[in-house]
């Protein structure tokens, strides 16, 4: 199937020219001193807080940078990006709880940390983790770490790293990744440069202590246009791609060939409150663009597809996603976040994220198209079937494109009578969604790390707590 293209590629290239201008002319504030002589020992310059990045620099440093990222879960299942392959993965960080079945929201917990994950485990279109709450009941310097240790043994799938933004927070997620497998094979690890155009020390830190363990880097800006980028779109798309890259620049400087994900959660101001609005079409345009800008360096590309700034499941909420996650996904995305997400990231559910488990399997379908070729063309069924019944239903062609998944056989959306629906109890797609997710987290079992691996977890995460809590 073609790639739907937001750009052409002369302003695709045009954006990458003032993205190089950007990085030489006006630079990143960087000032941690370790991290500005390795960039000016490999040709950087600095000017007062800021580090200039030449253009050779940078092209050297895509050019370096590893294409393709393989991550394996604990119970072997291994997933690719950047070979063509469409994954999508839930939304992570969330710090509210919203219940569908009271239509109340409430502060998450370690165990709305464990029970997400395990129910993600269960859903088949969700094909990697991302710890999905940020728990209230946890010091704040732990809250990272505490994400991915109580994530660990509740999914066998891939489980990248949460968002990290200080290096003793790698050291311990690199150790923790290492009870499952060894950390390169089995974590990748995201670091969010400040809006605009910063990259704070603690950060630089991690980028570098990242780069060194060999983990896969996943450059994560998340400018919002209007507040802190150009409002804009392509202004704010130079300034994103300038915060990825010098990000990427500073990583493959100490490490050569690192494996990236190019990532891009450019938003918008609303005009009319200053709030970032994830819900709007410009954010599905936004990703779709940024999949073409990373596709240019021959990158995997993840941005945000289900998002939306809806308080409750409404149409508002589905109407949005529905907008948003398609644009990045026909544009050729590599990894498509968001399962679960609500009210711009800051609240998730259980029952959207059962939904939108089939909102991706309809997603990926689109994506494959069809093909019109003799057999699909069917001249010579119809023919056959004029001749004799006038009725396709008995035709071995049908069946044969029933089984092929021509049509897409959904589980939670209504498609039978009004009176059949009636007979159900008048459920609609929330109550259904609703009610898989308490079936799911009454059924699903995961199987356990071993006790072993519990111990070492749990020392290493008391070891955390007593050098990060203070």
């Amino acid at each position: 199937m073609s790639q739907f293209s937001i750009l052409p590629s002369e302003q695709v290239e045009a954006l990458h020219e003032a993205t190089l201008r950007i990085l030489a002319e006006t630079g990143v504030v960087l000032t941690h001193p370790a991290a500005r002589q390795i960039l000016v020992d490999a040709g950087a310059a600095v000017k007062g807080e800021r580090v200039l990045f030449p253009p050779e620099l940078v092209e050297k440093a895509i050019a370096d940078a590893g294409k393709s990222v393989t991550i394996r879960g604990r119970g072997g299942m291994t997933k690719i990006l950047g070979k063509g392959h469409l994954y999508f993965h839930n939304l992570g960080g969330a710090r509210d709880v919203f219940d569908a079945a009271s239509g109340q929201i409430r502060r998450a917990t370690l165990q709305d940390v464990r029970d997400a994950t395990r129910l993600l485990d269960a859903l088949p279109n969700c094909h990697t983790i991302t710890p999905f709450f940020t728990p209230c009941d946890v010091p704040g310097e732990l809250m990272s770490l505490a994400m991915y240790r109580h994530a660990l043994p509740f999914t066998t799938k891939p489980l990248q790293g949460p968002g990290v933004q200080f290096p003793a927070e790698v050291r311990y997620a690199v150790r923790m990744a290492e009870v499952i497998g060894p950390a390169p094979e089995v974590l990748t690890l995201s670091v969010s440069p400040v809006s605009p155009l910063s990259i704070p020390e603690h950060e630089a830190e991690a980028i570098i202590e990242i780069a060194r363990h060999g983990i896969a880097f996943a450059p994560l800006p998340c400018p919002t246009a209007g507040t802190t980028a150009p409002f804009s779109l392509a202004g704010a798309l130079a300034q994103q791609n300038a915060e990825v890259l010098a990000a990427l620049v500073l990583a493959q400087v100490v490490r050569p060939g690192l494996p990236v994900i190019y990532c891009g959660r450019l938003a918008m101001m609303e005009p009319r409150t200053g709030i970032s609005v994830w819900g709007g079409v410009e954010m599905g345009l936004a990703s779709a663009a940024t999949v073409q800008i990373g596709h240019r360096y021959g990158l995997p590309v993840n941005v945000y597809g289900f998002s939306t700034n809806a308080h409750t499941l409404d149409l508002q909420s589905g109407f949005e996603r529905g907008l948003n996650v398609l644009l990045p996904a026909l544009a050729g995305a590599d990894e498509l976040s968001g399962i679960g997400e609500m009210e711009a990231g800051v609240t998730g559910s259980y029952a959207l994220m059962v939904a939108d488990n089939e909102f991706a399997g309809s997603v990926l379908r689109a994506r494959r198209g069809f093909v019109a070729d003799d057999e699909s063309l069917a001249v010579e069924v119809i023919a056959q079937v004029m001749e004799t019944t006038h009725n396709f239903l008995g035709q071995r062609h049908t069946g044969k494109f029933l089984k092929s998944g021509e049509i897409l056989l959904t589980k939670l959306a209504e498609r039978g009578s009004w009176e059949a629906w009636e007979r159900g109890g008048r459920r609609g797609l929330v109550e259904q969604a609703q009610a898989e997710s308490e079936r799911l987290l009454r059924e699903h079992h995961v199987p356990p790390l071993e006790a072993a691996q519990e111990r070492e977890l749990e020392a290493l995460f008391s070891a955390a707590k007593k050098e990060l809590v203070k």
